[in-house]
């Protein structure tokens, strides 16, 4: 079986919770000796607000070459043999899940690594959205890992250069933890 044949990405839209055992039976398998999990819920407060729930919202089909960009550069790194990603869009109540990622690899050190690697760069990097939905209103949240890269970018990209204007011969984005050129059909390296 191919890489790309051991990778299951899917954004799922609808208002179902994830099915945590589909995902987890993907990557099952015998020669597999580790399963790593990362399952994302919401949480009933942040910063003394009481959280009703997420709304979540993405560009699908760049956010889709995006996971799939990380599953491969994963892959890379470490000797795995599956990978399953799902996150949900639309609104996420207190206690369900938002993201779920399973790894299996033949050790256990390669599946935890992996899996850490791919919820990290999933927050750092993919175009999906949240909303955190309080009893005593509303915000748009960045991941701070989102805004950690945009920072390193920058700065590495003023010094590169000895100054901080922008590039104006090529309009390049961070997607996918490198910059590449984004046009209206999402990432292409």
């Amino acid at each position: 079986m191919a890489a790309e044949d051991k990778t299951l990405v899917e954004i799922l839209e609808d208002l179902n919770p994830i099915d945590v055992a589909k995902y987890m039976n993907y990557v099952s398998a015998p020669q597999a000796g580790a399963i790593a999990t990362f399952s994302g819920t919401t949480r009933d407060t942040f910063d003394g607000k009481t959280v009703l729930e997420l709304k979540y919202e993405a560009y699908v089909p760049m956010a889709i070459r995006c996971l799939k960009a990380i599953c491969s550069s994963a892959r890379e790194s470490w000797n795995l043999h599956s990978i399953a990603i799902a996150h949900r869009l639309s609104t996420v109540p207190v206690g369900e899940t938002s993201v779920f990622i399973a790894v299996s690899a033949v050790h256990r050190a390669d599946a935890l690594d992996a899996c850490k690697f791919l919820i990290d760069e999933l927050k750092a990097s993919v175009p999906i959205w949240k909303k955190e939905v309080y009893t005593n209103g509303e915000v748009w949240k960045e991941n701070s890992e989102f805004l950690e890269r945009k920072l390193d970018a920058g700065t590495k990209e003023a010094v590169r250069r000895g100054k901080k204007e922008e590039d104006k011969e090529h309009h390049k984005k961070l997607c996918c933890g490198a910059k590449v050129l984004v046009n209206d059909e999402g990432c292409q390296n």
